[in-house]
């Protein structure tokens, strides 16, 4: 894209180092600030996934300077998968960077698959997260109920085919939480939203701009 400026650098987490990769513009102070997390480590999962990309791109276009990670044991990231509890620690070392980096920014914390199910956690109890993404919410076999209790602005972004994430669980579920919230299913899409991935950025830069997000 262009100008982009990408920083490539490791943060220090909890079972060593994470590789990361900032992207920022010239403009020296954004908007707001965002973390995209990654899908399934033990499934291929990197933070240079399709959908992660995407939504990164996304928000980037929307003003932001975008923070991406490997989980642990991912790329050169240090340490081995822990079923995503230690991969929790992780984002909140992501947070921690921003937080730093970009003192008193809003952040927004996005997620695809595993990354969603993982990070929204964290997001969701982390004071410093105004705003969450979840990309292909695993719910058809993960314990996603801390949602019930998350009053923060929420994105839910679904493939109508979704094999991990059925349209009935997803509307269950959505209609639990409380408001702020919008969901949008992308009629035609697989979990991986293939042949759809530019209709997932025009729905996240649609939401930012809403006015009662």
């Amino acid at each position: 894209m262009a100008n982009v400026f990408h920083r490539r650098f490791f943060l220090t987490g909890s079972a060593g180092r994470l590789e990361a990769l900032l992207w920022t513009a010239a403009i020296a102070d954004p908007s707001f600030v965002a973390i995209v997390c990654h899908p399934h480590p033990l499934f291929g999962g990197t933070m240079h996934n399709k959908v992660v990309y995407q939504a990164a791109r996304a928000l980037h276009r929307r003003g932001a300077a975008v923070l991406r990670f490997n989980f642990r044991g991912v790329g050169q990231s240090e340490g081995e998968h822990d079923q995503g509890i230690g991969e929790q620690d992780d984002v909140r070392v992501a947070l921690d960077y921003l937080a730093r980096e970009y003192s008193g920014k809003s952040i927004l914390l996005a997620g695809f698959s595993f990354g969603s199910w993982v990070g929204l956690q964290v997001g969701c109890e982390d004071d410093r997260v105004s705003r969450l993404i979840a990309l292909g919410l695993p719910v058809n076999n993960h314990d996603v109920s801390y949602l019930r209790g998350c009053r923060k602005p929420k994105l839910f972004i679904q493939g109508g085919n979704d094999p991990f994430g059925s349209r009935e669980n997803l509307e269950a579920l959505f209609a639990s939480v409380p408001e702020p919230k919008r969901l949008v299913f992308i009629e035609g899409a697989d979990h991986f939203f293939m042949g759809h991935l530019d209709e997932v950025g025009a729905t996240i830069a649609r939401w930012l701009d809403r006015d009662d997000r």
